[in-house]
């Protein structure tokens, strides 16, 4: 069992940066492999990064690329999402999720094992 809080996110303008944090219990937080998922209002839950169990890998969604940062800290059982150059359409819940499955870099949600209550992000327009 893993249980994740996430915290970090806040009102920034647009350009702006934040970054997020996803703490877990549990003494096998560094064989999971981490998703950051998000979810704006109206709108189906999206995949944002993840990555996996060592920090070796990294995957990310087209619309971050090159603006988010997916990295991990498995001494502190933490993971972390930088976010610059934030837009508008940032907008969102933004959610940690943990996955049995180590190696693997998921986009599915479905795939993931564990959730946690999610961190509002808002970017003004």
């Amino acid at each position: 069992q893993v249980q994740l809080v996430e915290s970090g996110g806040g009102l920034v303008q647009a350009g702006g940066s934040l970054r997020l944090s996803c703490a877990a219990s549990g003494r096998t937080f560094g064989s999971y492999a981490m998703g950051w998922f998000r979810q704006a209002p109206g709108k189906e839950r999206e995949f944002v990064a993840t990555i996996n169990w060592s920090g070796s890998s990294t995957n990310y969604a087209n619309s971050v690329e090159g603006r988010f940062t997916v990295s991990r800290d498995n001494a502190k059982n933490t993971v972390y999402l930088q976010m610059n150059s934030l837009k508008p359409e940032d907008t969102a819940v933004y959610y940690c999720a943990a996955g049995q499955n180590g190696g693997a870099l998921y986009q599915d949600s479905r795939r993931y094992d564990y959730w946690g209550q999610g961190t509002q992000v808002t970017v003004p327009s």
